[in-house]
């Protein structure tokens, strides 16, 4: 049996940055990774994605950041090359291919039983993703086995699918990215619009992530969030790196748009009517937000260095969209209907009625922390470049904890 002071359960973005922010305050500790550093970005991403994000945001810790091509968008792949570069250059003490099969609490501490022994430890960080299995709905079961079914978890390229239209379901960045992919190689498809948000890629000249940087709106702490449990649903950025991608773009492409897949009956797709106000609601929140930066350019007086203001045009729907559809015209349906975490190891009474994890910005009490939850402590923590920020103050908070159990 390994005994430790700290341990923390994932090697992404967060495990490493929480390791970095405890070796800076000589704390001991093990960081645990069911596969290889890097596994997820490198193995269940599809080929060609990029990076949503501009490379600025793209390294847990700033001091090892790459700043050879700071507003380019490297391959989502690339992004394992990165961990495995911060984890050498921190000296991360990571265990490879150790797998985490329960976490219970003792009377000091935890013990986590792995594939390969034991480990005791006084506090842990749960970093092992929020983003671990697809979440598919129920209706997925009912459709025939005629149709392929697949996820942007597995979905690698075009050629993987069988000829014939494509029904993605989700317009998230996963649904979009992968719509725009499939209508360049040349294939049918159908977009159920669920939840959904527009952003354009430039707005007066720089990227939206710098002025979205710029403005504060990465740092608005969870403590001012006036609905909390919604920041904390929302989908990724709508974007794709270096150019415009929107419902506008995707149905000049060829793309049909249709409302969101409510139910699968008797052989047919039904799709909710809501569509019309789905995409204003995404243009409307949109344009609050291009008010939002024009109201920092002025009021810093920097109108005069960047493009005047503008606004894009709503996005044009069909007059009548379908409602419904004969599954029989797809050949295949990609569930882009989002992720969820897996806690079937966590043996803990820290979930609540949903069975999502229970905390104060990351802190769940009695030594036990949570890293990469959506919007943990900012909006910022979805993003790569906010492991760094979360991480320092989970770790200046759990240096406390110890120093009390300790003189206690």
């Amino acid at each position: 049996m390994k005994r430790t002071t700290t341990l923390i359960i994932g090697a992404g973005q967060c495990g490493l940055a929480m390791s970095n922010a405890l070796t800076n305050r000589a704390i001991d500790h093990i960081v645990l990774e069911r596969g290889k550093i890097g596994n997820s970005w490198k193995t269940e991403r599809w080929d060609s994605l990029n990076m949503l994000t501009p490379n600025w945001m793209n390294c847990p810790v700033k001091s090892a950041q790459d700043t050879d091509n700071p507003d380019g968008f490297m391959p989502a792949a690339k992004m394992g090359a990165v961990l495995d570069r911060l984890a050498a250059t921190t000296s991360a003490p990571v265990q490879q291919e150790t797998k985490v099969l329960s976490l219970t609490a003792t009377g000091n501490g935890y013990c986590a039983r792995t594939n390969q022994g034991t480990i005791e430890a006084r506090s842990v960080v749960i970093a092992s993703g929020f983003c671990n299995q697809p979440r598919i709905p129920d209706c997925a079961a009912e459709l025939s086995t005629d149709i392929f079914q697949t996820s942007p978890f597995e979905y690698k390229r075009p050629t993987d699918l069988p000829k014939g239209r494509v029904l993605i379901a989700g317009s998230s960045a996963s649904g979009l990215n992968i719509a725009r992919e499939l209508l360049i190689a040349g294939r049918e498809v159908t977009i159920a619009i669920g939840s959904h948000m527009r952003l354009p890629r430039n707005y007066r000249g720089q990227d939206i992530c710098n002025w979205m940087d710029l403005v504060g709106v990465f740092d608005e702490p969870w403590t001012d969030a006036d609905d909390l449990d919604r920041l904390r649903r929302l989908p990724s950025l709508p974007l794709i790196g270096g150019e415009d991608m929107n419902l506008n773009v995707l149905q000049a492409m060829g793309a049909e748009t249709v409302g969101r897949l409510a139910m699968v009956r008797d052989g047919n797709a039904l799709f909710s009517g809501g569509l019309a106000h789905q995409c204003a609601s995404a243009d409307l929140k949109m344009n609050r937000l291009l008010t939002q930066i024009d109201e920092w350019i002025g009021e810093q007086g920097l109108d005069d260095l960047f493009p005047e203001a503008e606004r894009f045009a709503p996005v044009s729907l069909p007059k009548s969209p379908r409602l419904q559809a004969q599954l029989s015209e797809f050949s295949s349906v990609i569930w882009a209907t989002g992720y969820k975490p897996d806690y079937s190891w966590l043996d803990l009474p820290i979930f609540d009625r949903k069975g999502r994890i229970t905390h104060d910005g990351g802190v769940i009490g009695n030594g036990l922390y949570a890293l990469g939850l959506p919007h943990l402590r900012r909006s910022r923590s979805t993003h790569v470049d906010g492991a760094e920020g979360d991480a320092e103050a989970l770790a200046d908070d759990l240096y406390a904890h110890l120093s009390v159990s300790q003189a206690a």
